[in-house]
């Protein structure tokens, strides 16, 4: 099954990957993981103040998946969903790795300024290294125009 991986952040620009993403996985029969990834924090000298953050980061993670769990679902489509711990960019590439269905990894810039890391990690040097496609999603693209389109 034809699979778009979508990275989920507080972004505004997550949610219209996510909706463009859902929307394609619904015309064409295909599927959704959803990914939130919990980087690493900064050492902590404090175990329990170490855990504490950790488990709030998770608890937000598991925000995120289960409100964007809830939008894929409205078109249609069950997505998966992953919440993983490490640095963005190789978390991404396990993922990847570890599944022949991704077709497509699915970010979305940000509106102005510079890109995010992700979008500029796989659209700088390692743009040719993945084994599936990486579409970019503009982030100030208007709500009718990305239906349009999807």
């Amino acid at each position: 099954m034809r699979t778009y991986l979508v990275v989920i952040d507080d972004s505004p620009e997550a949610s219209l990957a996510l909706r463009f993403a859902a929307r394609r996985a619904a015309r064409t029969g295909g599927g959704v993981i959803i990914l939130a990834i919990i980087p690493p924090q900064d050492f902590v000298a404090f175990g329990g103040v170490q855990a504490t953050i950790e488990a709030e980061a998770r608890e937000h993670a598991e925000e995120l998946v289960a409100t964007a769990a809830e939008a894929v679902m409205q078109e249609g489509v069950t997505p998966q969903n992953m919440i993983k711990s490490g640095k963005p960019a190789e978390v991404v590439r396990e993922v990847i790795g570890a599944s022949d269905e991704i077709a497509a990894l699915v970010l979305a810039t940000a509106a102005s300024g510079a890109p995010g890391p992700l979008v500029a990690h796989f659209t700088g040097q390692d743009a040719g290294t993945l084994p599936c496609p990486v579409m970019l999603v503009p982030g100030g693209i208007d709500v009718a125009r990305l239906d349009a389109l999807s």
